[in-house]
């Protein structure tokens, strides 16, 4: 019986297509805020590290990331998203889309930020001072070298952050939109099949097909950045052999020299 209603939800056009059409709204809002996360959380953790090494200016800027990351770590994900639909993006024609990809972005970057900013530390110091020894300035260090090396420390953390905000996503129902999770209550209503089982277990797959994707590409991710890593120390190691040989040949050198000097 289970199984026949699930095949008729994905039989019937117009299940289906409420579906799809939720689902596509629901990767809307999770691509968009994940990509809104990523770039604050860059902004926020940049500030407080600036911050952290005395960086002039940065007191007023610190304050602010500081004032933001207690509310917003602090604060429940549905509460923001009240507080930004109904009262301060509540402007009549105003989209609940774009609405809900900026409270889950902002949510999101509070969480990429304290992510990033572990990483940013766990980055050794003699890295910013090579950079800065080659003529690099401390931005161009921290772009260029330290931000790099951050990343691929951070990549699960920043890969579990957004895994949860997609599954966080399924709350905007709350605000009158239809998403994945809205879909499946729309079609499981009692004018429609009249159990919520069948199609609540049709949003679940989508949901873990999304995630299961994200999963892979997680880690193929980090499997690159291994392959990277291992290629560099490799590089390093027949630079370091060639080194090395160079100067035990000059030292047999000098030392033929020095028996040829004894025999004459």
């Amino acid at each position: 019986m289970l199984f026949q209603q699930i095949w008729e939800v994905f039989s019937t056009s117009e299940y289906i297509t409420l579906v799809l059409e939720g689902f596509r709204t629901t990767l809307i809002i999770a691509v968009g805020a994940s990509l809104l996360g990523l770039v604050l959380g860059t902004i926020v953790a940049v500030v407080k590290i600036a911050a952290q090494k005395g960086g002039r200016g940065m007191i007023i800027p610190n304050i602010i990331c500081d004032v933001y990351l207690t509310i917003i770590r602090g604060t429940p994900v549905a509460l923001q998203l009240f507080i930004m639909a109904f009262a301060i993006l509540a402007i009549r024609g105003f989209p609940l889309e774009l609405t809900a990809i900026l409270t889950f972005g902002i949510n999101s970057g509070a969480y990429v930020a304290e992510s990033l900013r572990g990483g940013i530390q766990s980055v050794d110091a003699g890295q910013t001072e090579a950079a800065r020894s080659l003529g690099l300035g401390e931005g161009q260090a921290m772009l260029h070298i330290v931000i790099p090396q951050a990343i691929k420390n951070v990549i699960p953390a920043i890969g579990n952050e957004l895994i949860a905000l997609l599954k966080e996503t399924s709350i905007v129902s709350m605000v009158g939109i239809i998403d994945l999770t809205f879909s499946a209550r729309i079609i499981g209503s009692g004018s429609e099949m009249a159990t919520y089982l069948a199609p609540m277990i049709v949003a679940a797959l989508f949901y873990l097909a999304v995630v299961y994707l994200l999963v892979l590409i997680i880690r193929i991710i980090e499997k690159k950045f291994k392959q990277s890593e291992q290629h560099i120390d490799e590089k390093k190691m027949e630079k370091c052999r060639l080194r090395m040989e160079k100067r035990l040949r000059a030292i047999d050198a000098r030392y033929e020299k020095t028996v040829a000097r004894k025999e004459v």
